[in-house]
Order: C-alpha cells, then structure tokens, then sequence
C-alpha cells in the first residue's frame, strides 16, 4: 500500500528467503510457531494508519460511556461470570478489513472486536525477523504509541506485572503446549518473565492460588489471562481445583468478563462511518431486504465458528434461538496488497491497553492477516501462499 516499500520488499523476496526466515524463527524459538507466518509485512500508509485511529477512538468513546456495562450486562453468560470485574476493560482488539471508499481512497471497516489479549509479545518480534532478512526502510514501523521496541517491552512488563513480582505472575491457559499461540507464550516469558500455567495445574487452598515451580509452590498474585471460555466447556470432565468462576484473592490483568462484553456483541451498539450497521437478530421487526448484503453472525462464538455468509429470510426464521445471533452488513475487501501472482485481501487489528489508573486506552502496535480466500480464517486459506498472519508497518 506504500509503493516504494512494497517495490522494494517484492524485488528482494524469494520463497528461499522466505524460508530461510522461517528457519531463523525456528532456531529461535524452536518448534513453537504452530501457524502460517505471511511472506510480507503489510505496509501502512499514514492516511490509512490515522483513519485506522480514528475508527479505533469511535468505539472506544461507545465503550466508555457510564452506561456501557448495563448495555453489555447481558452478553455474560450467568454460569461464566467471574467476580472482581474491573471497571475498564485493559485490553482492546479491533478488527478491521480493508476497503475502499465511494472515492476510491483506502478505509478500514469493523469486522471484529474483543476486550481479550492478542499477541502482545509475538507482534512486538515479528518486524525485527522480518527486518534481519529484508531491506525495510526506518520511515514505517510496528509500534504506535511507544516509539520503539525497548519502550514498548518496559511499558508491556510494567503493565502485565501490575507491581507484582514477575513469578507470581502468571499467563494462564488450558493445555498452553499444545495452544497455536504457544510462541505467544514463549516471548511472553522471555519479555515479561511470566510462566505459562495450564488451569489444570492450579491449586487452591481458600481464597490463594498456588502453582508449582521447580519443586515449590509459588502462591499466585495476578493473572494474565489467555483462556477462552468457549474452549474449556470443550472439556467437561475436567477436575479442576480452581474454577474460574471462583472469588479468589487475585487481580487480573484481562478480566475475563470482558471477553464477552466486548465482542460481537458490542457491535448494534456502534455507529460510526468505519463500522458497518449491525443488528441483534431477535430485535428486527423485518429482515433488511438487501439481505444478500448481510452475514449472519452467532454472539458467542470464538475464531469466526458458526459464522454464515450467505443466508435467506427462510434460513433466519427457522433459527429457533434468535438472540443468539446478529446480522452485520457485509464489507467488501480490497485487495491491496500485491505479491508475485496478483493483490492480496487483508485485515489489520488495533492493540491497545488500558491499565487501571489511566483515563484512556494506550494504542501501541498490530497485527495483521493476509487472505485469498473468502474470510481470513485459516480455513478458506489452506494450501496458498502470501496468506496468514503478519505484521503492520505504519508509516511514520
């Protein structure tokens, strides 16, 4: 999208080189990369980048409304709600496609959102791999509002620690060897120091939480949380000495509740030019009559499961359950993005933090996905190439 970059990106690339950063990223952190690593950075230019900001900052005054938690008190499900929620979410993820306008200019447009943690580690790293194998000019970068790598690990470290001492500080998962993000996990040890503890592994005595570290206990003070609800009801014959839903002496750093909150549900409730109109299915009197323009969403989901694209008034009556589900505008993604055999399809997430204490969120870097298929998922992308997922490059 920055030409110059991108020419000289493309002229320097070859899938040996490709490779050989694959290799690099092995060597570093051997056998944890579980997903597809795209073939290129996505290069930002700034009019994209502050339409990007602004979409971000649309939403987050919806989120910091007085009312926004009786609005979304209704997203948690009763049998997950987790005591001692914070007032503020402390992480934000946005999801935007990019698109282009009625004038032909670039815009982002809303697919997505969450008030969970994404790769906050692995998308710090990721530019310097890519930097260490290809010419990558000093006038675009990954971070936002920390203005370099250094700035943003002790910003990260101050944040996930909260004051606590970095072993009593825990990243906590359910099975996080065998997790997709698992090299998340590792850069998060490395940057941060905090240990990866499967739920499994947690002892509760009263209101403490304790995990086990060569050979001692090691009482829990805080927890970063990873752990996503829709997968752990995968595994109901789990014995589990602490559940979730426990009242413990802990802070979170993620309150799980958030999750929810922030989320498709959240969606009806944006209005703004970079978020496209959004509907709680049971509350339609009638059916958009462009419905061929809409996609069916489920409200509790996880990594676009359930999600369909094309539907009928007749698929939409039959849906017994209808306050399950939202109707969003579909958006039409341009292909922005050009590789060796033609242009590429992609989203960009904004990552902010909110810590407690501070009057506004803090955007500090992102992520980005490449597809060729018809979403970004890893399913509608199998057996391609420049597709997965990536960094973005902002220009400065």
């Amino acid at each position: 999208m920055i030409p110059e970059h991108r020419q000289t990106f493309n002229a320097a690339f070859s899938p040996a080189r490709y490779q050989e950063m694959l290799a690099d990223i092995d060597r570093q952190l051997p056998g944890q990369l579980d997903f597809r690593v795209a073939e290129t950075p996505v290069f930002v230019p700034a009019g994209l980048r502050d339409k990007l900001k602004a979409a971000g900052e649309s939403i987050i005054q919806v989120i910091e409304q007085p009312n926004f938690k009786d609005l979304t008190e209704g997203a948690i499900p009763a049998h997950q709600r987790v005591p001692n929620e914070d007032a503020r979410p402390e992480f934000l993820t946005f999801d935007f496609a990019v698109c282009r306008d009625a004038q032909g200019e670039l815009e982002p447009q809303l697919i997505e959102m969450q008030g969970f943690p994404s790769l906050y580690a692995f998308q710090s790293w990721l530019p310097s791999v890519f930097r260490r194998h290809y010419p990558i000019a000093d006038s675009v970068s990954p971070f936002l509002g920390v203005p370099d790598f250094d700035t943003y690990q002790e910003r990260m470290r101050a944040f996930i620690l909260g004051g606590q001492p970095a072993e009593q500080v825990i990243l906590l998962e359910l099975f996080p060897e065998k997790q997709k993000t698992r090299i998340d996990f590792a850069l998060s040890k490395k940057f941060w120091g905090v240990e990866a503890v499967c739920l499994t592994q947690i002892k509760r005595n009263g209101r403490d939480l304790f995990y086990e570290k060569d050979g001692r206990l090691i009482q829990i003070k805080r927890i970063y949380n990873r752990i996503i609800f829709d997968e752990l009801e995968r595994y109901p014959e789990l014995t589990l000495s602490f559940n979730l839903t426990e009242d413990v002496d802990v802070t979170w750093v993620g309150h799980p509740n958030w999750f929810f909150r922030i989320s498709k549900y959240t969606l009806p409730l944006l209005h703004a030019p970079f978020v496209p109109p959004s509907y709680f299915l049971h509350e339609l009197t009638e059916y958009p009559a462009d419905l061929e323009n809409y996609v069916l969403k489920p409200l509790f989901s996880f990594a676009g499961a359930g999600v369909r694209l094309d539907v009928t008034a007749a698929d939409l009556d039959a849906l017994t359950d209808k306050q399950n589900y939202l109707l969003q505008r579909k958006v039409s993604y341009e292909p922005v993005v050009q590789s060796p055999d033609g242009l590429v399809k992609c989203e960009i997430r904004l990552l902010y933090i909110w810590p407690v204490g501070e009057a506004r969120p803090q955007l500090l870097t992102g992520l980005s996905r490449l597809s060729r298929g018809a979403m970004i998922g890893v399913d509608f992308n199998k057996d391609k190439d420049w597709v997965g997922g990536t960094t973005p490059m902002f220009e400065r």
